[in-house]
């Protein structure tokens, strides 16, 4: 009896021993075959399988390491969704503890200035676990948004472009919530105490900002254009601003604004409506921003798109001076053939 346990010891010990070398032998040399640094995304649905597939396909060749490793480890009851940047060179071992130990990298997602916000969510799904139903889910919440300050209208300006650091598991509500901290960040007592010499609020600055952007590309002209808007707002002219008669059709392609356009009423349409419209028509860039909070001071009341299609202006003080701008704008839209 004692002789069959200690051959049933001798068989364990040995099992153990070799487990042990093989898992030395395998996993304690570098990751991949070659330098650099690759990710590793985990699902909530990934099991072993996927998770050696995923590993396979940024230089795992072996299926042995991560069996052997999860035999140690127990790994397959410690999957932890997350993505894990992997220095190609680092030893396996330490990769799949990396991995069994939950330590996600921060990845990098960029709030663009862009036109809508379900083409914003579009591009940030691809960099968080989180799909775009999700995000437009709570971004359609009235009642969440309206606990930070904010309408489906005036949404938009929550969000200030740039690059921000999240994890990849972030949640929906959680990157919401992280999108308003950024937003208070950014609009420091200098910054509102700019608005409030302009007479307006920070929603307010982003609103314009979006118009101004909408306008034009060429950044030395926004303060310009800003400053033209001001003045209108100031003396309670319309804004007739064409790019906020386009938002409320939902025409974006339209080229050229024409009579039958500004007769459609919508809160956008600032032919009809004076003062700001209800929301910003875009996401505005923080340029955009600051080119209305530095507003230039100047007396234009009138702004016209340049004959050369340059994507600047001719800005006027009169109504007369304006005809005249406009007259030379159209003529070149007719030459050319734009409807």
């Amino acid at each position: 009896m004692k002789k069959i346990r200690l051959i049933v010891w001798t068989v364990i010990v040995c099992l153990l021993a070799g487990t042990a070398f093989l898992y030395y032998i395998y996993t304690d040399r570098p990751f991949g075959g070659k330098s650099g640094q690759a990710y590793i995304y985990i699902d909530t649905d990934d099991d072993m399988d996927s998770v050696q597939v995923k590993l396979q396909q940024v230089g795992l060749s072996s299926t042995l390491p991560l069996k052997l490793f999860n035999a140690v480890s127990k790994y397959e009851k410690h999957i932890k969704p997350g993505a894990y940047a992997v220095d190609l060179s680092t030893r396996v071992w330490e990769v799949l503890r990396m991995l069994r130990n939950g330590r996600q990298t921060p990845v990098r997602v960029v709030i663009p200035s862009i036109r809508t916000l379900d083409r914003m969510v579009a591009t940030i799904d691809k960099r968080i676990m989180a799909d775009s139903a999700d995000i437009m889910r709570v971004l359609n919440d009235t009642a969440y948004i309206g606990s930070l300050g904010f309408t489906r209208e005036t949404l938009p300006a929550l969000f200030i472009p740039n690059t921000y650091e999240f994890y990849w598991t972030v949640s929906p509500e959680a990157f919401v919530k992280q999108m308003h901290k950024e937003y208070t960040r950014f609009w420091t007592k200098e910054r509102l105490q700019k608005a409030e010499k302009k007479g307006l609020t920070a929603v307010e600055v982003s609103i314009l900002a979006s118009i101004v952007e909408e306008e034009t590309a060429y950044n030395p002209e926004k303060p310009t254009i800003a400053g033209l808007y001001l003045n209108r707002i100031k003396k309670g002219i319309p804004l007739q601003a064409d790019p906020t008669v386009k938002f409320g059709l939902k025409a974006f392609e339209l080229r050229r604004i024409l009579n039958e356009h500004l007769k459609i009423d919508t809160p956008y349409n600032t032919y009809m409506h004076r003062g700001l419209p209800p929301g910003p028509i875009r996401i505005p860039s923080i340029v955009g921003i600051e080119s209305v909070l530095n507003a230039t001071e100047h007396e234009y009341i009138y702004m016209c798109g340049k004959e050369d299609f340059s994507g600047s202006h001719n800005f006027a003080v009169t109504y007369a001076e304006h005809l005249r701008n406009a007259a030379r704008y159209w003529k070149a839209l007719n030459e050319r053939g734009i409807k």
